[in-house]
């Protein structure tokens, strides 16, 4: 039985820690993607760069639930510290990479301490507090979360112009040395005693698999066609190794994710909400963007202005929410959420070249308020189900499976804009190409190319004017609004999808248990009753 000493000095510098290292993790998301365009121009790899976000991607996504069991058996302090060592010491080998393949390999080590922190915070919350003061604070969390969402690109550019790209990952040891030693100082408690089985055959199966159905997903489509061997190998070998796991799951003496969990319906109904939320959360993120540069012609700093808003009514609503639950319920407040969200994509799908900045910022906002009634509620209610010996693999199993969704989120919707794009092109620019003259011939072979194997190298136009510039004024004039359009049919396209996503997750809403809420706080923790962060 692992426990905690519960003094309120230990509990006021844990939760300084817990803000900082929450707090820098989540900047580390937005403030890498500011810094992009510089890194390539050093180190070169232009075709590479996708990479940088999918490496992290891949690991972080895969140790999280590997981390909640690790957190329940070994206690939550050295499990904790260690991720907040690997993501330190991965982020000074990313500020010394001198290629883009030695960056990659070093973003995906920092995905691991990324994917060993996600998670912690919320589970030693959990530990902490519980009812009101639990919901308060996961709603202070995740504002906190939100608030270094809005603030990461503008924290990246100023770096980036300041100094360099490499103080946006220097900038992570100052910052977690102070979150470590508040961490250290704050989680005091003693070891679980007795013996420790690790569950390995069932860490490797699980991390092949997630593995290769996330590189299956992110390559598919792109790099290699979805009837290709390569990708349909991968898929094959991500349904054996996850059949595997289960298995392997089910005679472990101490499993990663214990099978038995999915027989609790809320628990399978959370973790289907939290991941069709993500897909629609990621959606909105990665393709409001493109609509704003791409057809209505804003820059990308105003852009970055319009997804602002979203951000900061996730915060307020995530706060407000964590109060709001006690007065009108779990089940209510997601289903209103995901239905605001709803409602914010469905606007989306409306959007024009007319539309302007003030009607695509209310827009957001309506969706932002949405996912902050939802967010940390999901967490809640999964920790409110479960007793405190269960709470490191549940709340990591939240993490996890909103990881999963986020990221077949921009997979999927991704794969809708390419096929959409893909056939609206054919049917509207191959004839326009086809009107030009003969020698125009071998600049239109390369577009025709272009619309069959990647279609957003020509979108990308929209957002290069110096491209353009390049090009005969007969090509601009006839292009750009044959592009816009077909862009714009595109991200429809996305949006509604996204929507109907959003419409499922609210669906299976309907289907849960009311969930009750201890009011106040438990008794004050002893050392003989309470799950220690260790």
């Amino acid at each position: 039985m692992h426990t905690i000493e519960n003094t309120s000095q230990n509990r006021t510098l844990l939760l300084i820690g817990l803000i900082i290292a929450m707090f820098f993790s989540a900047l580390d998301g937005t403030i890498v993607g500011t810094a992009m365009p510089k890194i390539v121009g050093d180190l070169g790899g232009l075709s590479m760069m996708t990479w940088l976000t999918t490496a992290y991607l891949l690991t972080s996504t895969t140790v999280v639930p590997i981390a909640g069991k690790l957190a329940d058996l070994l206690g939550r302090r050295v499990v904790y510290v260690t991720g907040l060592i690997i993501f330190m010491g991965a982020s000074a080998l990313c500020g010394i990479a001198d290629t883009m393949t030695e960056l990659i390999i070093y973003r995906g080590l920092q995905g691991i301490g990324g994917g060993v922190m996600m998670p912690m915070a919320m589970i030693v919350i959990g530990d902490l507090f519980t009812g009101k003061e639990r919901a308060k604070f996961q709603g202070v969390f995740g504002g906190i979360y939100g608030l270094a969402s809005v603030i990461g690109p503008q924290i990246g550019g100023w770096i980036v112009d300041t100094w360099n790209w490499k103080w946006v990952f220097y900038i992570n040891l100052p910052v977690g040395i102070i979150a470590t030693i508040f961490i250290a100082l704050g989680l005091r408690g003693k070891r679980q005693t007795g013996p420790i089985n690790f569950d390995l055959l069932g860490m490797f199966t699980m991390i092949v698999g997630v593995v290769s159905l996330l590189l299956a997903l992110s390559l598919g489509g792109k790099d290699y066609a979805w009837d290709s061997w390569q990708i349909i190998g991968m898929f094959l070998l991500a349904i054996v190794a996850l059949i595997s796991f289960v298995i392997i799951e089910t005679k472990a003496k101490e499993p990663i994710l214990p099978m038995y969990l999915f027989k609790n319906k809320t628990f399978t109904l959370l973790n289907l909400i939290g991941f069709f939320m993500a897909i629609g959360m990621f959606g909105a993120i990665t393709f409001v963007p493109f609509f704003m540069q791409g057809i209505v012609g804003v820059s990308a700093t105003e852009s970055g202005t319009i997804m602002t808003p979203m951000m900061i009514a996730m915060i307020i609503t995530s706060v407000i929410g964590g109060q709001l639950v006690y007065k009108v319920g779990i089940k209510p407040q997601i289903i209103t959420g995901m239905l605001i969200m709803g409602g914010g994509f469905f606007l989306l799908t409306t959007m024009d070249i007319d539309t302007g900045k003030l009607a695509a910022t209310s827009y957001m906002a309506i969706i932002g308020i949405g996912m902050g009634l939802v967010m940390p509620i999901l967490t809640l209610a999964l920790q409110e189900s479960f007793s405190k010996e269960e709470l490191g693999i549940v709340t990591s199993s939240s993490q996890f499976f909103r990881s999963i969704g986020g990221t077949f989120g921009i997979t999927i919707l991704g794969a809708v804009m390419n096929s959409k794009s893909g056939t609206l092109l054919t049917d509207k620019l191959v004839p326009f190409l086809n009107t030009l003259p003969a020698e125009a011939g071998a600049m239109t072979d390369k577009f025709k190319d272009m619309i069959a194997t990647n279609p957003e190298g020509l979108f990308q136009m929209l957002f290069n004017p110096d491209t353009l510039k390049q090009l005969p004024k007969t090509f601009v004039d006839g292009m750009i609004p044959i592009l816009k359009t077909a862009l714009m049919d595109s991200l429809h396209s996305v949006f509604f999808v996204g929507l109907i996503f959003i419409i499922i997750g609210a669906v299976f809403t309907v289907f849960l248990h009311q969930i009750k809420l201890a009011n106040k706080k438990e008794e004050q923790p002893s050392e003989d009753n309470v799950v220690s962060p260790s």
